[in-house]
């Protein structure tokens, strides 16, 4: 097949193509605000609408566009969709075998103050579940852990959503900082380090900004040595491990470091005036062991380790090419497409072949080390094959949908991206100068607020942030990591969120309530999130 230039001016003006450029994304945006059409509904839509602008106005070839679809279809099969269906069927074992309950309870039992209950379960461990499942789990989990230690369903709805912002743009083995990495070329673990400047810090003010809407300025001031050890050591450990192994681990070293040392902290001291909204339940009145509670604990204590050993260098070596155990890696070039379709300059400065290749990692990615982990869950927890059926079948079920959405997302996305209608917008973002660092957030924020999710927000809009980079003289990794940062932002205010967090608590059909709860603080933080890019990128 003759290779396909892309093109950036089919319209001869570049606004005028910018803004048909746009047409498929202004689509979605509309299909899902307007129309309210369901994610993956409006993902189809915008993915017939992307393919035929790219056909018709930017002349790719149709073969060319079947097979940027395809591509994106199993993009998102593997490594995301699987990443999110083994997470989410480890939480059911522990649920379907009563161990979830005795991690709960374990958490009752460190402070009597409901302050501090919020900093455990919706700061760290929301952290902690966001880097192991993500995708609306952490809050469904958090929210229904909050209304049986005494929350209203508001309250704890409201506090799960903004309290995911500390581990959102790390959730699910840390997928939407290396998806959009991917998709764009560029160097994951830079993209996360230039995250782990600004992440953390906001890590902190969540902390403080969860226990202000509880108690107030006298919250924060009674609880403001607990709120210290709890924020700062989550955020040193986030931005460590950010910096030197990558994102798939922030989140899970930061929850685990930060629960220890605040659980340590509250030893040896307590509020002088105990914060609580109602009297303690009865699920809070049962004690259980320490080895009670480590047992149950322990199919995701095996998964921090392992997923830390799928992440050293020296284990990601074996499998690199040159590697050992390189053939246990399969490279599957998509036909028609991989290198087919040349990039030209000022997009890059010399001709250069796009290469389409998906990657099979089936024997040493974060997929697998999951499935490993639900072995030996099952094997500790002696889980009967009914169980286990059951489990699959519920799971497959509520997945359904969002697996469908995120499929449909990266076609569209990859379609943009492989036609240069992702290119042309970036030109056009590149025209504006050194301005866009400030409003470079808001692209990522958008696509999380529409899509819920910050990993098909970076599948939208993460190779518009690294073109335009390119083009106004910035690292492509700092704009992909303000995407990612500008996202999350995001997440305590998209429906899907809220949809989650309603329905956990019983309050679907209320979700406006949480809404307008969430709004000012996720604009508020959007626009510090604009300015901190602006000084420092």
């Amino acid at each position: 097949m003759t290779p396909w230039n892309q093109v950036y001016h089919p319209l001869n003006n570049l606004w005028i193509s910018a803004l048909v450029a746009a047409i498929p994304i202004i689509s979605f945006i509309l299909l899902l605000t307007v129309m309210k059409l369901k994610g993956y509904i409006a993902g189809a839509y915008s993915m017939v609408i992307a393919a035929l602008v790219a056909i018709f106005l930017y002349k790719m070839p149709i073969i060319l566009v079947i097979m940027a679809a395809f591509y994106g279809i199993i993009a998102g099969i593997w490594p995301v969709a699987s990443i999110v269906f083994a997470a989410i069927f480890l939480y059911k074992i522990t649920v379907k075998t009563g161990k979830f309950k005795i991690i709960e309870n374990s958490i009752s039992f460190i402070t009597s103050d409901q302050r501090l209950q919020v900093l455990i379960v919706a700061f760290s461990f929301g952290a902690f579940l966001e880097g192991a499942a993500g995708f609306g789990a952490p809050v469904a989990i958090t929210a229904a852990i909050l209304v049986g230690l005494g929350f209203s369903p508001v309250y704890a709805a409201s506090l799960c959503l903004i309290a995911n912002i500390a581990g959102g743009a790390f959730g699910a083995m840390g997928i939407p900082v290396t998806v959009p990495s991917i998709l764009t070329g560029l160097d994951s673990l830079m993209v996360g380090r230039y995250t782990a400047m600004v992440i953390p810090a906001i890590s902190i003010l969540v902390a403080f900004l969860l226990i202000g809407i509880i108690d107030g300025w006298k919250g924060m001031k009674q609880t403001f040595p607990a709120i210290l050890v709890s924020s700062m050591s989550f955020a040193f450990t986030q931005a460590v491990v950010l910096y030197f192994v990558g994102a798939a681990l922030a989140d899970i070293f930061a929850a685990i470091v930060s629960l220890i040392a605040l659980a340590l902290f509250l030893q040896v001291w307590q509020p002088k005036e105990i914060y609580r909204i109602k009297e303690e339940g009865d699920s809070q009145k049962k004690s259980y062991s320490f080895g009670s509670i480590a047992y149950a604990w322990l199919p995701f204590i095996f998964l921090t380790i392992i997923v830390t050993l799928f992440n050293l260098s020296i284990v990601k070596d074996l499998f690199s090419p040159g590697g050992p155990l390189e053939k246990l890696v399969f490279l599957l070039p998509i036909p028609f497409l991989n290198n087919n379709v040349i990039k030209l300059p000022p997009i890059v400065p010399v001709e250069t072949p796009y290469p389409a290749v998906f990657k099979f990692d089936l024997f040493s990615s974060t997929t697998t080390a999951i499935l490993i982990t639900i072995i030996v869950a099952c094997f500790l927890f002696k889980c009967s094959k009914q169980l286990l059926g059951e489990t699959l079948t519920e799971t497959a079920k509520e997945l359904f949908s969002p697996v469908l959405t995120i499929c449909s997302v990266l076609a569209f996305a990859y379609i943009c991206t492989y036609s240069g209608m992702s290119s042309t917008l970036g030109l056009a973002f590149a025209s504006t100068g050194n301005i866009f660092p400030l409003f470079s957030p808001v692209l990522g924020w958008l696509g999380v607020f529409l899509t819920g999710s910050v990993v098909n927000s970076g599948s939208l809009f993460a190779p518009l942030q690294a073109v335009t980079a390119s083009q106004i003289g910035i690292i492509s990794e700092k704009m992909v990591a303000v995407n990612v940062m500008g996202g999350t932002m995001a997440k305590m205010i998209s429906p899907q969120s809220i949809a989650v967090a309603a329905a956990a608590v019983g309050l679907s059909g209320q979700e406006s309530k949480l809404f307008n709860i969430t709004i000012k603080y996720s604009i508020l933080l959007l626009v510090l999130i604009g300015i901190i890019s602006w000084l420092l990128f």
